[in-house]
């Protein structure tokens, strides 16, 4: 579903086709995103080098706890789903459970409490954000680098839920795989879509 036409596969070509390309080897199939971005998919690619640029200063853990306290925050479900379900070769599901309604979880320090907490922040109102939050972040350890690597990351995570849920963007149906004891927490913002995900038949890898 969505509020604007997008590319169906079979019409795709050029720019579009690539996109979904890509997209279908990451997913095994074509996301709902990926078709949201149709009418512009140079877009599209800018952000998946932008997005990148945003990962590479971090490991793995943190980069998924940031970003997922974001997702959480802006109340989108398929990236809060998505996120929560890389935070899996960390945490348990109730952890991660637990991180979403921001409980202590054993193994989180409290520099990476703040860390998220700062992240939610930033996606939630960064307007409120002052000087004495970014104190409490460098007080815990967090160079001037690091923070503005922790707000970078949640207001790219911002700009690309904002403009799947204005456009009508549903999470996928592949979403339905995860185990309900975590797929129904995180289901925040839109429904899972009801309609099958897309493949297209004729790719070749």
């Amino acid at each position: 579903m969505s509020y604007i036409e997008t590319v169906s596969l079979d019409e795709a070509t050029g720019e579009v086709r690539e996109m979904y390309e890509r997209q279908q080897g990451a997913w095994g199939y074509v996301p709902n995103y990926a078709k949201s971005f149709s009418q512009r998919p140079e877009v599209m690619a800018r952000w998946g080098r932008l997005l990148a640029e945003l990962q590479r200063p971090w490991d793995d853990r943190r980069l998924e706890m940031i970003t997922f306290a974001a997702a959480h925050e802006l109340r989108h479900t398929s990236c809060s789903l998505a996120h929560g379900n890389k935070l899996t070769p960390f945490f348990s599901s109730e952890e991660i459970c637990a991180i979403a309604e921001q409980r202590p979880v054993e193994s989180i320090t409290e520099a990476e409490q703040e860390m998220m907490r700062f992240s939610r922040q930033v996606a939630r109102d960064a307007s409120t954000v002052e000087a004495a939050d970014v104190d409490r972040l460098k007080a815990f350890g967090f160079s001037d680098a690091e923070v503005f690597d922790i707000a970078a990351v949640a207001a790219g995570r911002a700009f690309f839920t904002k403009v799947l849920d204005a456009v009508g963007s549903l999470p996928d149906a592949g979403f339905m795989s995860i185990d309900e004891d975590l797929r129904t927490p995180l289901t925040v913002g839109r429904p899972i879509s009801t309609e099958a995900d897309e493949v297209m038949n004729d790719v070749t890898t």
